[in-house]
């Protein structure tokens, strides 16, 4: 059970350098720091609660990534409600709510899945689940 739990502190201290960032990314454009994905990483959009969701690539997330950051360039991301847990050693599952701010005013927000595998030594992103919130 320590190990656990020392292993969950080192991937949540990863993760906190992940958010980190995220943020800037906003603040500069440069996403390079923000590709931790899997070769075979896929995301899951959900755009409303009729829908099917849209699967993005990994190539495709990279590009909508950029686009992304691009369009939000000078907003701040906020990562609320964070919850980290760890299947095992070697895989994590982190769920928390997103929200992109301009002037204190809430453009975006989303509810965020996602899932971590540690592959020689590092932590990547196996796959992700987005949805829309408003």
């Amino acid at each position: 059970m320590i190990e656990l739990k020392n292993h969950a502190n080192q991937f949540a201290l990863m993760h906190d350098e992940f958010l980190d960032d995220w943020n800037k990314a906003m603040a500069s454009g440069d996403t390079s720091d923000l590709d931790r994905m899997t070769e075979d990483y896929y995301v899951a959009f959900f755009r409303d609660t009729k829908g099917k969701p849209a699967f993005f690539t990994k190539q495709e997330s990279i590009d909508g990534l950029n686009q992304s950051v691009m369009h939000f360039l000078g907003c701040q991301k906020r990562f609320d409600n964070r919850v980290i847990r760890l299947r095992n050693v070697e895989n994590a599952v982190v769920f928390y709510e997103q929200l992109i701010i301009k002037n204190e005013d809430v453009l975006a927000q989303l509810f965020t899945i996602e899932n971590w595998q540690l592959i020689k030594g590092k932590w990547m992103i196996v796959r992700e689940i987005e949805e829309s919130i408003h």
